[in-house]
């Protein structure tokens, strides 16, 4: 989540986060759709199509559209959640692919970037949503901790531990130094690692 010019490319580990989560789409089965998540914000159903959304939302802006233009929550059919997924997944992989998407500028929900950081946010934005799928799921035991661990430095640095006052995350939850990576990621997002249903 830095918004300085990154020296590593972002995509295997925005690849990483997307195949977890895609693995997680693909368990969901209309019965599910009503579960609460660790993000308030979503149930189940909220929560895949914010997902979707995010997915279609990277490929707009790595292709020169501005992030408000598409939305930040889709509607589908309940039987239809990994087709849609699926289907904006190839396009995200088919930007990904040309390397042209690391150049230049994008603009972002948060302001004008570069590409590679516009794309490490995504990262923290898919690995962390993840991590809610799973706990709503019952499924924690399929996340990777190898996914949150790239970003957990940076949005350590991109948040502030306090005066998060408008932003869309909660205070920090304290956890031990001995915390797993993606115990401290939701964490420092103000999710309850122990969170259950």
């Amino acid at each position: 989540m830095t918004t300085t010019t990154q020296t590593t490319d972002p995509r295997p580990a925005l690849l990483a986060a997307l195949d977890q989560a895609g693995r997680l789409v693909h368990q969901v089965g209309p019965g599910d759709l009503t579960r609460p998540t660790p993000c308030e914000e979503y149930d189940v159903r909220g929560l895949l199509g914010h997902l979707v959304a995010v997915e279609g939302r990277i490929a707009h802006i790595l292709t020169g559209g501005r992030p408000f233009e598409v939305p930040s929550v889709v509607e589908r059919p309940e039987d239809d959640w990994a087709a849609a997924w699926d289907a904006a997944r190839d396009r995200v992989d088919a930007v990904l692919a040309d390397d042209a998407c690391l150049q230049g500028t994008v603009t972002h929900p948060i302001g004008v970037l570069p590409a590679p950081a516009a794309i490490s946010i995504y990262v923290s934005e898919v690995a962390t949503h993840g991590w809610d799928l799973a706990m709503a799921l019952g499924r924690r035991d399929e996340l990777d901790d190898a996914v949150a661990e790239p970003v957990l430095g940076p949005i350590r640095r991109a948040l502030p531990e306090s005066g998060r006052d408008g932003m869309p995350f909660g205070e920090p939850v304290p956890v031990g130094d001995d915390a797993t990576p993606y115990d401290a990621l939701v964490a420092w997002t103000g999710r309850d690692p122990r969170w259950t249903a």
